[in-house]
């Protein structure tokens, strides 16, 4: 019964194998392709240091360190995620034990190089991650001193096949304090044919203590239109059919990280996939990544820079029943605020290829129109409003209110722009104007000048105004007063040594004790009062003397003077310790008043002596 029972298992087993007619079973076709299939991550992760992307500063130094034999025994490589560091370690390590056997027609090269045209003896099973003397180590799960102490006591022992022991640590920055100084004195001093390799993402985890020991390298981002034309390379290679608009949003996801791109476009190619047919579709992408179509985010950018908050407020609803994040609108209506700006401040620079051609021409149509001040303010704006959308319990209220603050303010003044308008008109002027808003729109629509506004017609009128002519320094002291500046016209008069004086021009020494920053402030000020641009410049030469040295020289004359009359001598002597602070007049004009007694006690230290009328005493 047994042997019977085993006998029918077998068949069921054989037949389950080989089928009824004894021929092997076909495996199926879409697990064959599952087991076989490398994500594009892997598949075009970089082999040699040619094949880095965005890299050029560290390619660059390591090769010449190479070709100088200048090899250092630590390297530590650091940047955010998805840059290579991982990458550029196993590079690293190939490059150490590069050896490559003579052939028919090839010499034989055995010494470590940054060159490395073809794969040597031990480079495959450093790139599978499986050489015995490359040993990596993930410090996210090996933290403690016990996992370094082995590291330690295995870096005596010389390599087994290779030129070099390598120890390539990820994520260094986890290993625990004890294991950092553990490692110090190794790290230090290592055995000749031992080399490490730290890579992280948090380096100012790393101790100071560490970083010193190694030779640092700070791995960038990739560039955005760099990143677009390796994405376009491997779609290519992949005989995939994408749009350029597609890899740019992919680029711009990824933000400089070349894996996370190339996840998306792995995503991205599966999700776009119809009929057989791979492709990649901004359209789709949008769906995929949740993101708001860019035709209609300029759309809802030229409408709130308009002013027409009901259809702002309409494009923003309709782009959330769509599936958009709200905070991703704003992101993204930051983003091209950001393109606005640089299309404005470099209009003859190269295009960009994260843009699309709908991006670059009604950008290049907002810089034309919006000056620097409102594209800041709206930048800062956005930057604020994200982080209230964040924290929001409604975000798209709350993206609703951000939208409103950036139409409300697009045309408000500068703050030296308000000050200017306030100060060139009188009381009267000001209270007179009239001050409007155009229903059903923002008053934002001034913006793109699609409407005039009283700002507007205020800064004709500045334009329109006569021109203030200062002709004498002290007119320009005299305007100071005018204009209740009161600490511009102390200024003048005890720190500015008179040069050389011309309409629109001052040049001028400073006093001892004054501010260096004078100079800038009366320039600020004068182009403020007068309407004009003044040169106001610091001299080194001697310069005359001060309105307040010239006062108190005057005011010392007529004391001497008053001193040497006889009745006042005789007072000061009929009254020892008694002297003269000061010397006023009495009189309205020149005419002279009749003396003011001089009242004197004994106890007096000081006497006040008006001016006297020798005449009528003698």
């Amino acid at each position: 019964m047994t042997d019977e029972f085993d006998r029918e298992a077998s068949g069921r087993a054989e037949a389950q194998l080989f089928g009824a007619a004894g021929l092997p079973r076909a495996a199926a076709p879409t697990a064959a392709v599952h087991a076989t299939y490398r994500v594009l991550a892997r598949k075009y992760r970089p082999t040699t240091f040619a094949d880095l992307i965005g890299q050029e500063p560290m390619v660059r130094t390591l090769s010449n360190a190479f070709e100088l034999g200048r090899i250092h025994q630590a390297y530590l490589l650091t940047g955010v995620r998805g840059v290579g560091k991982t990458t550029t370690a196993r590079i690293l390590a190939r490059a150490f034990n590069y050896d490559l056997p003579a052939v028919e027609g090839r010499e034989a090269m055995s010494r470590p190089t940054v060159h490395m045209p073809e794969l040597g003896l031990h480079c495959q099973a450093i790139i599978d991650s499986r050489h015995v003397d490359v040993i990596e180590m993930d410090a996210a799960s090996h933290t403690g001193i016990d996992d370094v102490r082995e590291i330690i006591e295995n870096a005596r022992y010389r390599p087994v096949s290779a030129r070099t022991k390598v120890y390539i640590i990820d994520e260094v920055h986890m290993l625990s304090k004890q294991a950092f100084n553990g490692l110090l004195k190794t790290l230090e001093e290592p055995p000749e044919h031992v080399k490490f390799l730290f890579a992280t993402t948090e380096i100012e985890k790393v101790p100071v203590t560490v970083r010193s020991r190694c030779l640092r390298f700070d791995l960038r981002r990739v560039d955005t239109e760099l990143l677009v034309r390796h994405l376009a390379g491997i779609c290519e290679k992949e005989g995939v059919a994408a749009e350029p608009a597609a890899l740019g949003m992919i680029a711009r996801a990824a933000e400089g990280s070349v894996r996370d791109a190339l996840s998306l476009l792995d995503q991205a190619i599966a999700f776009g996939t119809q009929s057989g047919a791979a492709g990649v579709a901004a359209d789709d992408l949008s769906t995929m990544l949740g993101l708001a179509d860019r035709n209609r985010i300029i759309d809802l950018f030229e409408r709130v820079m308009a002013g027409d908050m009901p259809a702002a407020l309409s494009l923003l609803k309709e782009q959330h029943d769509t599936g958009a994040d709200p905070a991703q609108v704003l992101s993204e209506l930051a983003e091209f605020t950001h393109a606005v700006t640089k299309l404005k401040l470099t209009p003859d620079a190269p295009k960009d290829a994260a843009l699309t051609e709908e991006e670059q021409l009604r950008g290049t149509q907002f810089a034309n129109k919006l000056s620097i001040p409102v594209l800041t303010r709206t930048w800062q704006i956005l930057l604020k409003g994200l982080q209230e959308v964040r924290e929001a319990p409604r975000p798209l209220a709350a993206a609703d209110m951000v939208l409103v603050r950036m139409a409300y303010a697009a045309d408000l003044p500068t703050p030296a722009d308000a000050l200017r308008q306030l100060g060139s008109f009188p009381a009267e002027t000001r209270s007179s104007t009239p001050q409007t808003t155009s229903r059903g729109r923002g008053p934002g629509a001034a913006a793109l000048a699609f409407a005039s506004t009283p700002v507007a017609n205020a800064a004709s009128q500045v334009a329109a105004a006569p021109k203030v002519r200062i002709e004498t320094f002290d007119a320009l002291v005299a305007l100071a007063a005018q204009n209740r500046d009161i600490q511009i016209k102390t200024a003048l008069e005890r720190d500015v040594r008179l040069v050389r004086f011309e309409e629109g021009s001052l040049e001028f020494a400073l006093a001892p004790g004054a501010s260096p920053g004078l100079a800038q402030t009366l320039m600020r000020k004068l182009q403020d009062w007068t309407g004009t641009r003044w040169m106001v410049a610091i001299s080194s030469a001697a310069g005359a003397p001060t309105l307040r040295e010239r006062a108190e020289a005057k005011e010392q004359e007529r004391r001497i003077g008053v001193q040497a009359d006889p009745l006042v001598r005789s007072v000061l002597e009929r009254f020892p310790g008694a002297e003269i602070v000061a010397v006023r007049s009495n009189a309205a004009d020149d005419e002279i008043a009749s003396p003011a007694p001089i009242v004197a006690e004994p106890s007096d230290e000081v006497a006040y002596v008006d001016e006297i009328d020798t005449e009528n005493d003698s």
